[in-house]
């Protein structure tokens, strides 16, 4: 198990800019760190090995160490609100509830668990509604009969009026079924009078002693109000209907409408006394209401049918934690990637006793930005985010047999199972079932760290994502690239601005995720000279939106086609943070093949194959990738599978969107069974997906020009730069790619005739 964790503030830093570091460690009372250049961060003994030299610093020491928790759970909370139970009050909402067979979950609050004071609206017992009291003594409960069906909506009132302690339990299903019994009311006693309290009142959880919040309730809650003296569901249903603010309902305390503001964590009361909410660990918004028809999916052009939220018990976005240790670059700090490695002891079997706390410094902000390399690396951290803390060899069934190996666990993975609080990524789904669709880099994201090893990284060095991107960094390190680092997270806030001044940009191997704005930038850029070096697989793929104020996080709706662990919601297509329609960028009319030449065709995680050169590699425009390499097989040897071509597969498409000019250099074959064709490349099911008997599953090293003098080369496989690095660099794949790479370097334009 882990006994030491963390995570950076951001993971771009410019130089003369500080980054802080969170820590938590569970044994001992001091830690050591230092920063580290991570140039290679595979352990398999047939590469090079670690690569992650000190740069020493002034942050060099140690340092008192602590445990820090996380609090997750979504909510909203009302700091200002007046006591609700010193008068009589009713409680209105529209509920769906998704997960009543977890504990007890609070719908409202206004309670002090120290002093077991208060009220909580709730549901118990598997479903039933009720209203829980307690005056500091004692506490009371009077609850239905009858539990809620889950994904069902319902109408609840609960009114309590303290001068006679009198309780009204309703819940009343908007659709009703032959004999399901799930409609009730009840009218009671509180034999404990709540006290009255001047404390926050909360939506979707409680105050606990620790100063946590608890009870958290799963689903989705829409329009949500409180109005003095204890009514039916006849005084909730005028509040429903109108999009006005109430300031002229007498006795009405208030009434949030979920559908204002809706890019924001704000929650708009439109009573007369603006109690105003703020959201906690973003619950999802965006979500339907309990009236929405399907006339509409776009949420922008139909708010009011949108005005559900959906909270969960296990949604994060910032962990909290204190900060540690913090860093001032210096402004000659080298752009780079790098790592705060934290240290608490030796560690053995049972205990990992150290972390790399990943990073990257940019360039220079702005004016400052100096003479600047001709080389840069587009960081996917969008990708990084998307799957941070992926936990789907844990908690779905069938992992193994998609990997077609078994899979162990390190210290990383079962420390994610113990800590679901950690939270997911954008693979995971939550505790209810629905799926994961913001995911936020503001906590402990265990695979995104030098030394991890991914189920989904295939045999041999079995990495992914961040960890298999170091492979490049090693091989541009020993080539004696000079080369920058930006992330496209700078690139959606900074534009295409940030890439202008760079000649050739290199990607990662997987670089799925892209906001719209990081698209455009790079589409600008290829379509003015640059030169892009596509190094992975499975670019491009989907869609994804920042939040307009809140650092580190992104937001995907898997909507209609594509490779999906889990499904959005016919309606729930359309993103919450900027109204856009997520989903696959193939389904927009940008197919990956637009901006890289070739796109996503088949995914299999056992074996990686090799490629075979085609005719194209023998025209004249391609005789510079192939200069000293006449090898007929290329790439049939690597640290991700075995093999080149691998994982991920990419291929040329020009119905899809692939330049006419592009040349198949070379395609991969002899693929296993478990390498399948993507469903978005047919409609029937045919009989035949895998690589063993289906022709289109490959992957095509490809090569192009574009008009405004620039060029494309694509490798078409995650798995390439796995093989850059056997025979000490001296190999068939690292040459292409050397090739490529000095005469991308080369100023001269590609020729357009």
């Amino acid at each position: 198990m882990l006994k030491i964790v963390g995570y950076p503030d951001r993971y771009s830093v410019a130089p003369g800019e500080t980054i802080s570091f969170q820590v938590s460690v569970e044994e001992g009372d001091r830690f050591d760190a230092r920063i580290v250049r991570v140039l290679n961060g595979d352990c398999n003994p047939e590469g090079p090995g670690l690569k992650l030299p000190h740069v020493p610093t002034s942050i060099d020491g140690s340092y008192p160490a602590r445990r820090q928790r996380i609090d997750p759970g979504s909510y909203m909370t009302v700091p200002a609100m007046p006591p609700l139970a010193d008068q009589a009050f009713t409680f209105f909402a529209t509920i769906w509830p998704t997960l009543t067979d977890r504990g007890d979950q609070t719908l409202a609050a206004q309670w002090d668990e120290e002093r077991q004071a208060g009220f909580r609206i709730e549901l118990v017992d598997g479903g039933r509604l009720a209203f829980v009291s307690g005056d500091g003594s004692g506490t009371a409960r009077v609850a239905t009969g009858k539990p809620m069906l889950v994904r069902q909506w319902y109408r609840i009132a609960v009114g309590y009026d303290p001068a006679s302690g009198r309780v009204t339990l309703i819940q009343e299903p908007l659709r009703h079924y032959p004999l399901v019994h799930d409609a009730d009311r009840v009218d009671g006693t509180a034999e404990t009078r709540p006290t009255p309290l001047a404390v926050p009142f909360l939506l979707a959880g409680s105050p606990e002693a620790d100063g946590f919040i608890g009870r958290h309730y799963d689903g989705k809650i829409d329009s949500p109000a409180l109005v003095s003296g204890i009514h039916g569901l006849d005084r909730y249903l005028p509040l429903l209907g109108s999009g006005v603010p109430f300031v002229h309902d007498t006795g009405l305390i208030a009434r949030w409408d979920f559908t204002r503001e809706m890019r924001t964590t704000r929650t708009v009361d439109l009573g007369p006394s603006r109690l105003d909410g703020e959201l906690v660990h973003l619950p999802t918004r965006a979500m339907k209401g309990w009236n929405w028809t399907g006339e509409q999916h776009d949420w922008t052009r139909k708010p009011e049918h949108y005005g559900a939220i959906h909270f969960h018990r296990d949604d994060i976005y910032d962990a909290g934690w204190e900060t540690s240790v913090a860093f001032t670059l210096p402004d000659d700090f080298k752009s780079g990637a790098y790592a705060l490695h934290v240290h608490c002891g030796d560690s053995d079997e049972q205990a990992t006793r150290e972390d790399y706390l990943a990073f990257f410094v940019r360039p220079p902000r702005g004016k400052n930005r100096g003479q600047r390399p001709k080389v840069a690396f587009l960081a996917p951290t969008c990708a990084y985010i998307a799957y941070a803390n992926h936990g789907e060899h844990i908690t779905a069934r069938g992992a193994e047999a998609l990997m077609n190996r078994l899979l162990p666990f390190g210290h990383s993975d079962m420390y994610m199972y113990y800590h679901p609080e950690l939270g997911g990524s954008l693979y995971d789904s939550h505790a209810d079932g629905s799926g994961v669709c913001y995911s936020s880099r503001l906590r402990p994201v265990l695979n995104f760290t030098s030394r991890y090893h991914s189920w989904l990284g295939g045999h041999g060095s079995a990495l992914y994502q961040y960890n298999a991107d170091t492979h490049l960094f090693y091989w541009l390190d020993q080539k004696g690239v000079d080369y920058d680092i930006v992330t496209d997270e700078d690139l959606h806030h900074d534009g295409y601005e940030l890439i202008k001044d760079y000649q050739v940009i290199l990607t990662g191997t997987h670089p799925e995720y892209h906001s719209t704005q990081a698209w455009d930038a790079m589409k600008a850029w290829v379509d003015r000279g640059g030169r892009l070096m596509y190094m992975g697989g499975n670019g491009w793929y989907w869609r994804v939106g920042f939040h307009d104020t809140l650092d580190g996080v992104i937001e995907l709706r898997r909507a209609e086609d594509g490779i999906r662990p889990w499904i959005a919601e016919p309606g729930e297509y359309f993103q919450s943070f900027n109204g856009e329609y997520g989903g696959l960028w193939r389904r927009i009319g940008r197919a990956p093949n637009v901006m890289a030449g070739i796109g996503f065709v088949a995914q299999g995680f056992d074996v990686s194959s090799y490629y075979r050169r085609a005719p194209d590699a023998d025209n004249p425009r391609a005789s510079f990738i192939f200069k000293d390499v006449p090898d007929e097989i290329i790439g049939d040897f690597g640290l991700i599978g075995g093999g080149a071509a691998g994982i991920e597969l990419d291929c040329i498409n020009t119905d899809l969107g692939s330049p006419p000019n592009m040349l198949r250099l070379a395609s991969s074959e002899g693929h296993s069974s478990m390498m399948m064709l993507v469903n978005e490349e047919f409609g029937v099911v045919p009989p035949a997906l895998g690589g063993d008997q289906n022709d289109q599953v490959r992957a095509d090293m490809a090569f192009g020009e574009t008009a405004a003098g620039g060029a494309i080369f694509a490798t078409g496989s995650i798995a390439w730069c796995g093989a850059l690095l056997p025979n000490g660099c001296d190999n068939n794949v690292s040459k292409i790619t050397w090739n490529v790479l000095e005469r991308f370097m080369d100023p001269r334009p590609f020729t357009t005739d």
